[in-house]
């Protein structure tokens, strides 16, 4: 599908990812705003609690750093805990010093006494940001992710994620969200294949999936087709109808 819409990569951090341990549901959360904003996301990468792989992963994807997509999502990595090391490698990434940053302070001291929660070290330890990054809100524990280049950082815990996705949400650049429509057919895939084949190349500019299923001990397939243009898409949508004679 041909887009000018901009790209991004999601940046899962983790050792339990990697493990088995924890089941991501971040990234596919994340995944589904995107497309519907017109971000078009076009990597997940996943990589342990290591300092030299998270900042090597960030050069790699962030376009501010010289990577390949125009923004960046990482989730993980980011609370009191010593092996939360997400902060200090994209501080290193970025090449900018990290320090206390005293807004993140002050909400979480705002936080924690009206709850009646000391404030410990490791508590503190959230409120180390790199210099010159822009505070992403989280309403459910404050402790808040941050922005930097064009990397967006954010918590590794699933309500947490999502609380900052929303607070980021309004600040990002959207582009056009595409338009999908979806053909069921009771055919397996391999009998749809030469059709498919056929309108993907008379419509290079959609994107064509077939994605088959099972159900009842009977297999089928979902056609999918998007694009940006909705008369283009409707055009390919009839003109796959005639070709698998539907």
């Amino acid at each position: 599908m041909q887009s000018d819409n901009p790209t991004a990569a999601i940046l899962l951090i983790g050792d339990e990812i990697l493990s088995g341990r924890t089941r991501d549901a971040n990234a596919h959360h994340l995944a589904g705003i995107l497309n519907g904003i017109g971000i078009d996301l076009r990597e997940i990468r996943v990589v342990p609690d290591d300092h030299a792989a998270i900042v090597a992963a960030l050069r790699a994807l962030d376009g501010a750093l010289g990577g390949a997509w125009d923004m960046v999502f990482t989730s993980g990595g980011i609370g009191p805990t010593h092996d939360d090391i997400t902060a200090d490698a994209v501080a290193d990434a970025f090449g900018v010093a990290i320090e206390m940053n005293e807004d993140a302070r002050r909400v979480m001291a705002e936080r924690w006494a009206a709850r009646g929660v000391e404030m410990t070290e490791s508590r503190l330890r959230m409120a180390r940001i790199p210099a010159g990054a822009a505070l992403i809100r989280n309403v459910v524990s404050a402790a808040p992710g941050f922005s930097i280049g064009g990397t967006h950082v954010m918590a590794g815990v699933p309500e947490v994620f999502r609380s900052m996705v929303e607070a980021l949400v309004p600040r990002l650049n959207p582009g056009r969200p595409p338009v999908s429509e979806t053909i069921e057919i009771h055919r397996p895939e391999s009998e749809v294949a030469d059709g498919l084949r056929d309108i993907a190349r008379a419509f290079s500019d959609l994107s064509l999936g077939s994605y088959p299923f099972s159900r009842d001990g009977a297999y089928g397939t979902n056609l999918v087709i998007r694009g940006l243009d909705s008369q283009r898409v409707a055009a390919a949508v009839a003109a796959l109808r005639d070709r698998l004679g539907l």
